[in-house]
């Protein structure tokens, strides 16, 4: 059996993401610009689509308006065919009553009747902010392999920063000794990667079970993986070896679109291989000027460039003007860096006019007043 017919995806895509500033004031995380032309969704839904699987449900609930109309029907994906699915699953009415999804448990719970339905034998929880690229089937056989419960994709981090994270004790045949969700003192530095394969039929029990209880804060990391280790399950660390980034906060977004930029970086977007799709931007031609100095950068397609650009990702419709000197720096779509502006260490927000200079520690730059519709 195929993993197309065994396995359904759930995208969790419903976070605030008040780390990210104004970035995310009127957009969901996920629907946050990252790499030049893409936005962070379309990196777990390619995933999806790249692993063969079919059938993946999308959460969504703050904000959500722009990332509902960008997924739209999945189609940039491969996922709106015959034989595939792509759905919005926000929260909704039911005759039980209407609620906002409690946790990432909740969620996934308040919409067991759409799994049920799909009839999968297993299901794979995605987090809808993080940049990697990975195939879901290769951890399917690895939790097959093991007869697994519940399988954790695991990376190592830097031991200062594992209290971020759930983290992981494991024995040399991976099985799960430990979790810690973001401990003050952590035992080890594997950390979970928020991207979970259960066994279904599993699953379905653990969620019902939560939901009945008052006391929980209906989340995996907080309630579900804890008590399922604590019951004899059989969990497992599923070892990740590629490049992952948890993009929450500006530090990191910035520092993950920089990434881009380093020839040893082990995300290759340049590559036809397991491909990360994303939407046309139907933007105007790109333009170079005469007057512009540009090195070691991604500039996409309706970027118009009169100054001078170095070690920077540059989105759709930025405009640079002349004398401008932007550097290490991350402009997102519609935004304007003015004549003679030094920007330097920023993320830029879409439609931003950047009038003044920019220098120092990362920033990040708010809008400061519309964009001309006509430059």
């Amino acid at each position: 059996m195929s993993t197309s017919e065994e396995m359904v995806a759930m995208i969790l895509a419903g976070g605030r993401g008040t780390r990210l500033k104004s970035l995310t004031a009127k957009a969901a995380k996920p629907a946050v610009f990252f790499g030049g032309k893409y936005r962070i969704i379309d990196f777990p839904l390619s995933n999806v689509a790249n692993s063969g699987i079919h059938h993946v449900g999308i959460l969504t609930q703050y904000e959500s308006t722009d990332l509902n109309n960008y997924i739209g029907s999945g189609r940039n994906w491969g996922l709106n065919g015959t034989n595939s699915l792509a759905s919005i699953l926000p929260p909704r009415e039911t005759p039980q009553g209407a609620s906002w999804y409690l946790g990432t448990a909740d969620a996934i719970y308040q919409n067991i009747d759409w799994l049920d339905k799909t009839h999968c034998k297993y299901v794979v929880i995605l987090s809808g902010d993080h940049i990697y690229k990975m195939d879901y089937a290769e951890m399917l056989a690895f939790h097959k392999k093991n007869n697994a419960d519940c399988t954790i994709a695991c990376i190592r981090v830097p031991m200062e920063e594992a209290p971020r994270f759930g983290i992981v004790v494991a024995d040399p045949k991976n099985q799960i000794t430990e979790f810690q969700e973001k401990p003050k003192a952590p035992k080890s530095d594997y950390a979970s990667m928020g991207i979970y394969i259960f066994t279904y039929s599993l699953l379905r029990e653990a969620l019902i079970a939560d939901a009945k209880d008052e006391k929980s804060a209906h989340d995996f990391g907080k309630n579900i993986l804890p008590t399922l280790l604590g019951g004899g399950k059989r969990l497992f660390a599923y070892p990740f070896q590629g490049y992952w980034k948890d993009v929450g906060t500006v530090q990191s977004l910035w520092e993950s679109n920089m990434d881009l930029l380093d020839e040893k970086c082990t995300l290759d977007l340049f590559s036809n291989d397991f491909k990360i799709f994303s939407a046309d931007t139907a933007s105007r031609p790109q333009y170079i000027a005469s007057s512009a100095k540009i090195s070691d950068s991604v500039i996409n397609q309706g970027a118009i460039v009169y100054g001078s650009v170095t070690h920077s990702v540059i989105c759709n419709e930025v405009t640079i003007e002349r004398d401008a000197k932007v550097k290490n720096a991350v402009i997102l779509p519609g935004a304007v860096v003015k004549k003679g502006v030094k920007l330097t260490n920023a993320i830029v927000g879409p439609k931003t006019v950047v009038d003044k200079d920019v220098e120092g520690d990362i920033k990040e730059v708010a809008l400061v007043n519309d964009v001309p519709e006509d430059d």
